[in-house]
């Protein structure tokens, strides 16, 4: 989710985002990319870094540009990519115009391929030059393997993977049923909790060097996590004492806690350990849920995805979790 990403943007910024984002975020139906004879899948180029995944972009500069992936974000380009690769309006960037077609041949953008060019806060180092949001993924449908390191976009939703579980997603619509935004909703277990949470491929948290040291693995501080209010994290240390939390475990939100849950349900498949990243109630409660269907207590991030190839077929609202093995 933009808002609460390390080195990505402040919560304020991203609340402009948001608000300049507005036209991005009504269901843009985005034509799919031209079908091949056995409509196969087109693969992204990529990078994985700690379960976050970025999409890289040659642009006809000779340059490329590298856009973060978050489902639970918005559509921009840092003014900065924007003039590196010869572009001179300040407001929007046209993609579609600047990438060379033969070496990225999926629609980026919105329907004109437009995609709006902004200032990060001041003083703040961001790690990409972009972002490729809900807006994106919106109406199309996807494959995330984290296990092969791979996105790939489907030209129509393909046959699910033997031994996979399909699992609805809530999505907000308007008074005429039309979806509104293409924020993905999905159900998970914990402790026997339902918990409704966004599908959030961009959750990000940052580790101070305690915490990194605390946990004593190999990824680097700027990591895949998810994210739940401080209300849930509180019950759970209240039922589970034994669970292990980390205190001042962010340096994005200063003061959160890190809590590691032993297992979650997802789709009926249960995985884990999983941390999860502390936010303030409002963020998800108030801020986060005008964009869903209905309430969420925080994010699925790209740490508990990662025990999964997951087709997501937004048109339909579904996804089909396949569980990985070597994770």
């Amino acid at each position: 989710m933009m808002q609460h990403h390390a080195h990505i943007v402040s919560a304020v910024f991203a609340m402009h985002v948001i608000a300049a984002l507005q036209g991005c975020t009504a269901r843009h139906v985005v034509p799919p990319p031209p079908r091949a004879a056995a409509a196969e899948a087109i693969e992204l180029p990529t990078k994985f870094i700690a379960d976050r995944i970025f999409v890289l972009v040659p642009v006809r500069s000779g340059d490329t540009l590298n856009l973060y992936t978050d489902t639970g974000g918005g559509l921009f380009v840092l003014r900065s990519a924007a003039a590196r690769v010869g572009w001179r309006d300040t407001s929007v960037i046209s993609l579609r115009e600047i990438a060379v077609d033969s070496q990225f041949p999926v629609p980026l953008g919105a329907p004109a391929g437009k995609v709006p060019v902004l200032v990060p806060p001041p003083n703040r180092a961001l790690e990409f030059d972009g972002m490729l949001g809900q807006a994106w993924f919106a109406d199309r449908v996807w494959t995330f393997d984290y296990a092969a390191r791979r996105l790939l976009l489907h030209p129509e939703a393909p046959t699910p993977t033997p031994g996979a579980h399909r699992v609805s997603l809530g999505f907000q619509t308007d008074s005429s049923g039309r979806r509104a935004t293409s924020f993905p909703r999905i159900g998970v277990v914990v402790g026997g909790d339902t918990l409704h949470l966004l599908f959030d491929t961009g959750a990000t948290g940052a580790l101070p060097p305690a915490a990194v040291a605390a946990l004593g693995d190999s990824l680097p501080p700027v990591r895949a996590t998810s994210f739940i209010t401080s209300e849930v994290l509180n019950r759970w240390r209240e039922r589970h004492p034994e669970w292990r939390v980390l205190a001042n475990a962010d340096e994005t939100v200063r003061g959160m806690r890190m809590i590691e849950v032993p297992a979650v349900s997802i789709a009926g498949f249960r995985v884990g350990p999983v941390w999860f990243t502390e936010r303030p109630d409002p963020n998800f409660h108030q801020y986060m849920s005008q964009w869903m269907d209905r309430r969420v207590d925080g994010a699925l991030g790209g740490n508990a995805l990662r025990f999964f190839r997951v087709t997501v077929d937004y048109p339909a609202a579904v996804a089909h979790f396949a569980p990985v093995t070597g994770t």
